[in-house]
C-alpha cells in the first residue's frame, strides 16, 4: 500500500547520514526527477509520487483499508479456508521464474502465492521447489499465526524429500 511505502521508506531515509543525497520520500523523488537520465533511464518513479500524497498510517483512509484487507485476507479468506477444509497449511508455487525485463511492456510478472500472507500478516515459507529452464522457482507454505514451527517442519521435509535446492553458484 502506499501509504505504508511512504511511512517505511521515510523511516529509512530519514536514520541514513545528514551527508545522505535524500532523507525523505519527498527529497527522493526531488533527486531521481534532477538526475532522471542517469537514474530512471527505463521507468518513472509513479509508485513514489504516488506514495508521496498519502498521509500517515494513522490516516482514517489507511486504517479502513488495513481493516477491510485484514477482513477479506484473515477472516473471509485464510482462516475461513484452514477451518473449513481444515488445513494445517496451503502450498503453492510462490510465482513463476524469474522474467526479462521489457522496457517497452513492463515486467511480465505472472502471479504468485505470497502475497496473501502478506496482507494478512501470516507466516509464510518459500523453500526451492526446483527450475524452469534453468530458473528457480519456489513453493509457498502459509499458515495461521503462531504455526511457524508447523511451516519450518513441513518446508524442511519437503527439501529433504526432493534436494531441489541448487547453489547459484554451482554450474548447470
Amino acid at each position: 500500500m502506499s501509504f505504508e511505502l511512504k511511512a517505511g521508506l521515510n523511516a529509512y531515509l530519514a536514520r541514513l547520514p545528514k551527508s545522505a543525497p535524500a532523507r525523505s520520500l519527498t527529497e527522493l523523488i526531488e533527486f531521481n526527477r534532477v538526475r532522471a537520465t542517469l537514474e530512471m533511464p527505463l521507468f518513472g518513479q509513479e509508485w513514489f509520487a504516488s506514495a508521496d500524497t498519502k498521509g500517515p498510517l494513522s490516516d482514517k483512509a489507511y486504517r479502513d483499508a488495513l481493516a477491510k484487507n485484514h477482513d477479506l485476507s484473515r477472516t473471509q479468506g485464510l482462516d475461513a479456508a484452514f477451518a473449513k477444509h481444515r488445513l494445517d497449511a496451503l502450498i503453492g508455487p510462490s510465482g513463476g521464474p524469474a522474467w526479462l525485463i521489457d522496457p517497452i511492456n513492463g515486467d511480465s510478472y505472472s502471479g504468485g502465492n505470497t502475497s496473501l500472507a502478506a496482507v494478512a500478516g501470516y507466516p509464510h515459507l518459500t523453500v526451492p521447489m526446483g527450475f524452469v529452464q534453468h530458473l528457480p522457482v519456489g513453493l509457498s507454505f502459509i499458515g495461521l499465526p503462531y504455526s511457524e514451527a508447523k511451516l519450518l517442519g513441513l518446508g524442511y521435509a519437503f527439501e529433504q524429500a526432493t534436494k531441489a535446492r541448487r547453489s547459484p553458484f554451482r554450474s548447470r
